[in-house]
């Protein structure tokens, strides 16, 4: 009987040493798994396609995490990721522009990474734009994928067909408006100026007229500078300079670009950014001439934005250890120097801005804009880089966007515009649990 006990042993035993090796099997598969992280991505020109690439690097020198890169239109990022970040929800990682606003939902990086003294050496101008009000003073919450600066693009090649020379370095704003107008009417263009629908925009040219936009922690949106900036807007669409068949198509806070016009050589002086030089040196490619200049200058400055997109980790992730990795391998000085050089992107990386990037490109328009845009950001206002720090600048930007396109298109006056936005300020901040006195 013991015999046919240790024979029935013997089988059973047998019988399952397939069972437990698939068991181990499988378990070692699960252990295998890479940990997924999502990231929310929109792009203005290619780096989407740059970032993809890099990334698929990353992932073969660390199997162990899966990147995804979920690519959406920046309408996308700018009115649904805030809502997605609210309710819990949301990507691992993001690509924002909003930095302030949306500060309260960013992870601190500096527990989970490496070499953290790495971020501060490199990028200590920046990481203040990202640290939330009650958050760690000392804290990296995101990394910049461009550094990005507003300022004017112009069509060279209309200006030489009218024979009108491009205004100076120190030239004004009016001295622009003019020129622009001049141009136009000569060659037949339909925008002499376009700005794009956004608060960011206006706002170097309203601090260059004298606008300080905050004091110490509290909005001061509308003062005599603001208010000089605002009543150009308004003449320029009264006069022609500028066209509401632009920002007259959409309302509200809706931001409306005029790429596809300039690239169709329809726009003289485009007021946008850094950020479209890889996008019109495919659209526009040889068609014409066009350059960045300076910014236009006020009475008190001559300076455009300071901003960008950076890549930030939301601390509702699951895994942050990963999340950490992947922005210290985007931010490391090669990759980080490779993807501006491919993407024609101004670095936020001090030790590259100083030693200087190699961009890719034989476009000689996208050449001299970047040398000229990094001139530019030399001549960038404190106010201007204060202002793009504070966590609240998104309130003012959308009080000033909505409320002047109603002065624009006639429906109020802008002493009414005024005091419109002085009330949307006050709400804006009120749904903040904020009471302004």
């Amino acid at each position: 009987m013991f015999k046919q006990l240790k024979t029935i042993t013997g089988g059973l035993m047998a019988l399952c040493m397939p069972v437990a090796a698939m068991m181990a099997a499988t378990n070692t598969a699960k252990a295998a798994d890479p940990t997924e992280v999502r990231i929310m991505w929109y792009s203005d020109g290619n780096e989407g396609d740059v970032m993809r690439d890099l990334l698929d690097r990353f992932e073969k020198q660390n199997p162990d995490i899966k990147v995804m890169l979920d690519r959406v239109p920046y309408k996308t990022v700018v009115e649904q990721l805030p809502a997605l970040l609210d309710s819990g929800q949301g990507p691992d990682l993001a690509r924002v522009t909003d930095l302030g606003g949306l500060s309260r939902h960013y992870l601190d990086l500096r527990p989970h990474l490496k070499n953290a003294k790495y971020f501060d050496d490199n990028f200590a101008s920046s990481l203040p734009w990202f640290r939330p009000a009650t958050g760690n003073k000392d804290g990296i919450y995101g990394v910049m994928s461009q550094l990005a600066l507003t300022l004017p693009l112009v069509n060279t090649t209309l200006f030489q067909q009218a024979g009108i020379p491009l205004p100076g370095p120190k030239a004004t704003w009016d001295d622009w408006a003019k020129a622009s107008k001049a141009v136009a009417d000569k060659v037949k263009a339909p925008y002499p100026m376009a700005f794009d629908r956004s608060g960011h925009r206006i706002s170097g040219m309203s601090i260059s007229m004298g606008g300080k936009f905050i004091d110490g922690d509290k909005p001061a949106l509308v003062d005599a500078g603001f208010k000089s900036g605002m009543k150009n807007l308004v003449d320029w669409h009264a006069n022609g300079t500028m066209s509401k068949a632009l920002w007259g198509s959409v309302g509200g806070t809706t931001y409306r670009g005029a790429t596809e016009e300039f690239a169709n050589a329809q726009v003289v002086f485009y007021m946008s950014g850094t950020w479209q030089f890889t996008q019109f040196a495919k659209t526009v490619a040889k068609n014409f001439e066009w350059q960045a200049v300076a910014n236009p200058c006020g009475p008190a400055a001559c300076t455009g934005m300071p901003g960008g997109a950076a890549l930030v980790p939301i601390k509702a992730t699951k895994n942050p250890q990963a999340v950490a990795r992947v922005v210290e391998y985007f931010a490391s000085e090669p990759v980080y120097e490779e993807y501006h050089a491919r993407t024609l992107f101004l670095p936020a990386h001090a030790g590259l801005a100083k030693k200087g990037i190699n961009y890719v490109t034989d476009d000689a328009n996208v050449k001299k804009s970047l040398a000229i845009a990094v001139e530019q950001v030399a001549q960038t206002s404190p106010i201007a880089f204060k202002f793009q720090g504070y966590e609240h600048n998104r309130i003012l930007f959308n009080a000033m966007i909505s409320r002047v396109n109603q002065a624009i298109s006639g429906e109020m006056s802008l002493d009414d515009a005024y005091t419109r936005m002085q009330a949307d300020i006050v709400e804006g901040f009120a749904a903040k649990g904020i009471k302004l006195q």
